[in-house]
């Protein structure tokens, strides 16, 4: 029989690319669990709007704000917390470095790529990840249905470029239990959605990466 997914994982991170309903299904998964939300707080980052609408020059300073704040929120989580009540997190501090290396330039990389091991090395990692894909598309009708004033200047070719480093990162990703969710016809954001499901494929998970597509609901 397998184990109730209360106790097989304390630390469960839902990752992917912008718009694919990482937030919205964190907080679910947290409320169905009565598990703490850990949610990044990208609204919150003063160079972000710029950098939509100028990449090249505001990569750097958005990216380490980011990474600083991240980093902070990160902290919050400690062992004994881990053991005490579950935490489902909107991202992993992974993240950071996926997006550093679509939008820094060379020498801003390397410069990142030395302050970034200092941090990492003090966060804790994901007992699980869970990792929501859907096509390039699809992500652009869902960010902007949503109409958040700081992503209005977000292109097809950034959300494409994002699209391909999550798959980069990924693909032979092996530090947590994974488990890839299509979400292609399944918006958690404004689609009614059985978790019930969602947790007993969760409770399923061993090791290694496995795969769900979901069932689009009625109604």
């Amino acid at each position: 029989m397998d184990a109730p997914l209360h106790d097989k994982f304390r630390y469960i991170a839902i990752e992917g690319p912008i718009g694919v309903g990482k937030t919205s299904l964190a907080k679910a998964l947290a409320e169905r669990l009565s598990a703490r939300a850990l949610l990044e707080q990208s609204a919150e980052n003063p160079f972000l709007t710029r950098y939509y609408g100028n990449l090249k020059k505001y990569a750097f300073q958005t990216q380490i704000s980011f990474l600083v704040s991240r980093y902070k929120q990160q902290k919050q989580i400690t062992q004994r917390d881990l053991f005490n009540r579950i935490t489902v997190s909107d991202y992993m501090f992974d993240k950071d470095r996926i997006f550093a290396s679509i939008s820094l330039n060379e020498e801003e990389l390397m410069l990142y790529n030395h302050l970034y091991p200092l941090l990492a090395s003090n966060i804790p990692r994901p007992d699980l990840v869970i990792l929501l894909q859907a096509p390039a598309s699809e992500l652009m009708k869902r960010i902007r249905s949503r109409g958040r004033k700081f992503e209005a200047s977000v292109t097809r070719s950034y959300i494409e470029a994002v699209v391909e480093a999550y798959d980069r990162f990924f693909f032979d990703y092996d530090a947590s239990p994974l488990l890839v969710v299509n979400t292609t016809h399944v918006n958690f954001a404004v689609e009614p959605f059985d978790l019930d499901t969602l947790v007993l494929q969760l409770e399923k998970i061993e090791s290694g990466t496995q795969y769900y597509v979901p069932e689009k609901l009625d109604g």
